[in-house]
């Protein structure tokens, strides 16, 4: 597709790229902002390349839109699970064991991967190159909803309500985990900020420090798990988002999640309190027993209140059958 050229009114004095965002709300302002600096904006035939210049009621904008770059991550062809689509976004059930973005170690094979591949030309660019747009991601070896972004407005409009967090009643998210041990508190709520750990950067940890981001999970626990009970089934929901939350905010609280080996190393003597075949099913897990069951969010386009729930995949499941039948006493 070629260049494209939009022609819009100011409507207002303001700042330049705030009135390219209101004339086309289909392309971000941070976009806007790139194209200023390129010099594909003019007013009144002037180019400008400042976002802050401020422009007249009535001033006539004009914007030479490139074609969206060609995106850096190779497409690759893999099933996906997709539960919605549309022109605008994407919703997928994500299995264990796919990552989410490229990175050191996982330049392919990863989720962006196949949606490059899946949606084609239905991606019309994300910041001007034609990318899936990733407003939140699950740790490879959970499972459960995500929603990505198929163009600028889009990806926009999804940003904003992650970054809310819910706050403001648009934005829903919560999971279901089985850690060790029954929380005291049948239902609470864990506010601890987090941040990398000083012992090793590859963690996260609760911390006072500087950097330290804040962070809240609210928990509910579902069902006591064995008898005696050696574990629970524990609905969470997020308040923040930050990197591995859940699994660092019940390890904070002495109950991490079954089969963790990052935050429940400490724990793995307790599976001498599993049956076989519990330890079976644990084993055959081999992830943390986190799965992301509820995903609700406004639509960012027509506005209306989408919802989702995943049920939990086969190999959580058979875990949690074998823990309701774990008995020690027998």
């Amino acid at each position: 597709m070629p260049s494209q050229l939009l022609e819009a009114v100011a409507g207002a004095a303001e700042r330049l790229d705030k009135a390219l965002a209101a004339a086309f709300p289909e392309v971000s302002r941070a976009r806007f902002q790139a194209l200023i600096a390129e010099g594909a904006v003019s007013v009144e035939g002037e180019a400008v390349r400042e976002a802050r210049h401020k422009v007249k009621p009535g001033n006539m904008l004009r914007v030479v839109l490139p074609e969206a770059a060609p995106a850096l991550p190779q497409a690759e062809a893999m099933a996906l699970h997709i539960v919605h689509e549309d022109k605008d976004l994407i919703v997928i059930d994500k299995p264990a064991g796919l990552v989410v973005h490229p990175g050191a170690g996982n330049e392919t094979g990863t989720l962006v991967n196949a949606l490059i591949a899946h949606c084609g030309d239905s991606l019309s660019g994300i910041g001007g190159v034609r990318r899936p747009g990733i407003v939140h991601r699950l740790d490879k070896d959970t499972s459960g909803l995500l929603v990505v972004a198929k163009n600028d407005r889009a990806h926009h409009g999804l940003s904003d309500q992650f970054a809310a967090h819910g706050r403001d009643g648009r934005l829903e998210r919560s999971y279901l985990a089985i850690v060790w041990g029954v929380p005291e508190r049948r239902q609470g709520t864990i506010s601890a900020a987090i941040d990398r750990s000083a012992a090793n950067r590859q963690k996260m940890a609760v911390s006072k420090g500087a950097n330290a981001r804040e962070a809240i999970t609210h928990y509910e626990v579902l069902e006591e798990l064995g008898t005696p009970p050696v574990a629970s089934l524990v609905r969470c929901v997020l308040e923040t988002g930050r990197t591995h939350q859940i699994r660092v905010h019940m390890a904070h609280i002495g109950h991490p999640l079954l089969g963790d080996g990052v935050y429940g190393a400490g724990f793995r003597t307790s599976a001498r309190k599993l049956s076989e075949t519990s330890r079976q099913a644990l084993n055959d897990l081999n992830r943390q027993a986190l799965h992301a069951t509820t995903l609700g969010f406004e639509h960012p386009v027509t506005g209306r209140h989408m919802q989702f729930e995943s049920p939990a995949p086969d190999d959580f499941g058979k875990l949690l059958a074998a823990l309701r039948l774990n008995n020690t006493e027998a």
